[in-house]
């Protein structure tokens, strides 16, 4: 038995598929909140089009945009941030049609929580309309060779803090007030208590 990056492409996409529910379902319990997880979604608006691999969301909007790719992380980072900045559009126009008095001016200022993984290593980006950060300068990984089945505490310990990252992403996003200050002040508050966050445009 080789590795998850070895095995085949429907192998890789079901253990991200049983992180990632796991993730929601846990999220879900701990919030209180609707949270769905879909699935090979297509999303078409007047911006882009495409197929997302995996998207989360909420009674108010997307919360999170997914992206597996085996062996191909750079192609996965490009692919999530079309797909996020894409999402963050979408989100600001559904929040303006439910609020009127935001149509002319207002504060157009929204956050997404994206993530890229190869099944064995897992990459978090936070997506503003003002800048993009990534987690950090490494991946998270999770070894799944031989060695690491059989003696399975680092198992446990690895995929434990993938599902507590994803599971946090979540809760933070779902729980948020709508009103655009807050949103700014809990980037800022996220981005101040992280561990390295490296900041793109």
């Amino acid at each position: 038995m080789g590795t998850v990056a070895d095995s085949n492409e429907g192998m890789r996409r079901e253990y991200i598929s049983s992180i990632l529910h796991a993730s929601v379902r846990i999220a879900k319990k701990v919030t209180g909140k609707e949270i769905i997880i879909r699935l090979e979604q297509e999303i078409i608006d007047e911006q882009s089009s495409g197929r997302f691999d995996y998207i989360i969301t909420g009674a108010e909007g997307l919360l999170c945009v997914a992206e597996g790719k085996q062996n191909l992380p750079a192609i996965g980072f490009a692919q999530n941030l079309v797909q996020l900045e894409s999402s963050c559009q979408t989100n600001l126009k559904k929040q303006k049609k439910r609020k009127a008095s935001d149509a002319f001016g207002g504060d157009d200022y929204e956050y997404l929580y994206g993530i890229v993984s190869t099944g064995t290593d897992w990459y978090f980006i936070l997506y503003t309309t003002e800048g993009i950060y990534c987690s950090s300068e490494t991946e998270y990984h999770i070894s799944l060779t031989k060695s690491a089945l059989k003696d399975d505490a680092d198992l446990k310990k690895y995929v434990k803090r993938v599902m507590e990252t994803i599971v946090g992403l979540l809760k933070d996003r779902i729980m948020v007030e709508k009103a655009p200050d807050a949103k700014r002040r809990r980037v800022e508050e996220n981005i101040n208590r992280s561990i390295k966050l490296y900041v793109g445009n």
